[in-house]
């Protein structure tokens, strides 16, 4: 998983870097295992636009990930590492020993031939899936339930991985990328090794061009904006914010301003994220 350079044969592409793809083993995916996957522009069923800066963008399909791990005790022999476009992770392909085939994220590490199982009785080995009660005090894990069988909802992405730090009555303390200490239940499952792609956050994309085939659309300043069109806007030249604290365009706090609002789960975080840098 290297990061692979460009000669600067024009301006976009001096200081351009990409992904080696060395370590993807199969460029088709598994038909059985494509779904569509219609483009939303950030819109929501009106129409109306409620996420900035999204549209356009490669045509891509789902790929269905399995992000549960149910099928417990059965070996599963990795058949490939591909490429997903809808995540920065790869992906792996697994075959049952009864046929069926499911993707899963692949873990740094993983390859080809090695044979990967999910359950209680699991080995401690990057790939395999336990509950946490089962996973040793120190381990990194991914993939990690909130609630029992509902799958993984968090640690899925390219390098991340947390930390099982204490266990205490039916719950364990796991330390989170983001510096978050959380209670999460210990028959979650959560599954051993970190994410593999660990270089995708060393990839410079070089030119704006690219960043449209993600989707990604300009964003444009609000100082660069007319007072009408944003509270950053308006004054003669380089102004500076002008107000107490940065606004978004409809006069809400933003740019590390607090947004959470859900008690009911506040008794789960034992510790807070640091504060963000940069």
């Amino acid at each position: 998983m290297a990061v692979k350079t460009y000669r600067p044969t024009s301006p976009g592409r001096r200081d351009m870097t990409g992904h080696s793809f060395e370590e993807i083993t199969r460029t088709r995916p598994e038909r059985s295992l494509l779904r569509p996957l219609s483009k939303r522009a950030g819109r929501n069923f009106r129409g109306k636009i409620t996420v900035r800066h999204q549209g356009g963008g490669h045509k891509r399909r789902y790929r269905v990930i399995d992000f549960k791990r149910k099928k417990i005790g059965i070996e599963a022999r990795v058949t490939s590492i591909e490429y997903d476009p809808n995540r920065s992770a790869r992906i792996a392909l697994l075959t049952y020993a009864d046929g069926e085939k499911r993707y899963i994220i692949a873990p740094l590490g993983v390859r080809v031939d090695d044979v990967l199982v999910s359950g209680p009785e699991a080995e401690i080995r990057p790939g395999n899936a336990l509950p946490i009660a089962k996973i040793p005090l120190g381990m990194q894990i991914h993939n990690i339930e909130l609630q029992e069988g509902r799958g993984g909802q968090m640690v899925r992405s390219a390098g991340t991985s947390a930390r099982v730090l204490a266990k205490e009555g039916s719950y364990a303390q796991v330390r989170l990328p983001s510096g978050e200490v959380r209670l999460v239940r210990q028959s979650c499952m959560a599954t051993i090794g970190q994410v593999g792609n660990v270089d995708h956050g060393n990839i410079k994309l070089g030119k704006a061009g690219r960043k449209r085939w993600l989707g990604i659309r300009p964003a444009v300043r609000g100082s660069a904006m007319s007072p009408r069109d944003h509270p950053h806007g308006g004054g003669e030249g380089r102004s500076p914010i002008g107000m107490p604290g940065p606004k978004s365009p409809w006069g809400k706090p933003t740019l590390g301003a607090r947004t959470r609002r859900n008690k009911r789960t506040d008794k789960y975080i034992v510790r807070r994220r640091g504060k963000r840098r940069g």
